[in-house]
């Protein structure tokens, strides 16, 4: 069964909600005596807290970004030797063959620079597997196996390349999801501390009551300013 989407169900960055919980915790611990009255433990509070630093300590977007940026120029220069190999081949073929002949266009390089990863790869491949089909009529230009072996030797660094960066891609988006689905235990719990924090104060101290309340944007804290201000 497909996993399904997870989605973010606070409207905050990551340090932004590590901050909230971590005051939320202070007020709880302040205000412990009134929290056993709900069942809700400093044992509790410490899982929590727990929680809120595992949660803090995960890989935030901007690490796995640059994991995937790192992998995604040594791909790029791998692709690049890979072309220049190729290259080094074709100089020697198109001497021997006009490049408008069927055997020159049996190479499948005239769109080089333009191909995409796969294409690429598998051009490289094409060029090792073509030019060995014809090396005794190519060696008097001076393609022999040790120049096709740079090539086959340049297919791999990019390949093992290619597949790296795209382990970092999906690597990325498994870590945002962890995240994220974590983010959404924590704020779930946060929210009920600070729901019984709220009923503590309700009728006894509305500032109390205030260090309690979660304002998910700033247009939230200015419409709570101005309503504070009227009252």
């Amino acid at each position: 069964m497909k996993k399904q989407h997870v989605n973010r169900n606070y409207n905050a960055q990551d340090a932004e909600l590590y901050q909230w919980c971590q005051e939320a915790l202070r007020l709880a611990y302040r205000d412990q005596a009134a929290f056993q009255q709900y069942g809700y433990s400093m044992e509790r509070a410490q899982k929590f807290k727990n929680m809120c630093d595992a949660f803090q300590q995960l890989p935030d977007d901007d690490e796995m970004v640059g994991d995937q940026m790192i992998a995604t120029e040594k791909k790029n220069t791998a692709a690049d030797a890979l072309r220049t190999a190729i290259r080094s081949v074709m100089t020697r073929v198109a001497m021997k063959y006009h490049d408008k002949t069927g055997r020159y266009r049996k190479f499948g390089t005239s769109k080089l620079g333009d191909m995409s990863d796969p294409q690429l790869l598998f051009c490289g491949r094409r060029v090792v597997r073509v030019a060995r089909a014809q090396i005794d009529f190519l060696a008097d230009v001076g393609i022999n196996e040790q120049l096709l072996q740079r090539v086959s030797e340049a297919c791999s660094t990019f390949e093992t390349a290619l597949n790296i960066q795209q382990d970092r891609v999906h690597d990325r988006d498994i870590a945002v999801e962890r995240r994220m689905e974590q983010g959404n235990k924590v704020y779930s719990e946060l929210v009920v501390l600070c729901d019984i924090g709220k009923d503590i104060w309700a009728s006894k101290d509305r500032v109390k009551y205030e260090q309690y309340r979660l304002y998910e944007s700033n247009n939230d804290q200015k419409k709570q300013r101005k309503t504070s201000k009227s009252e």
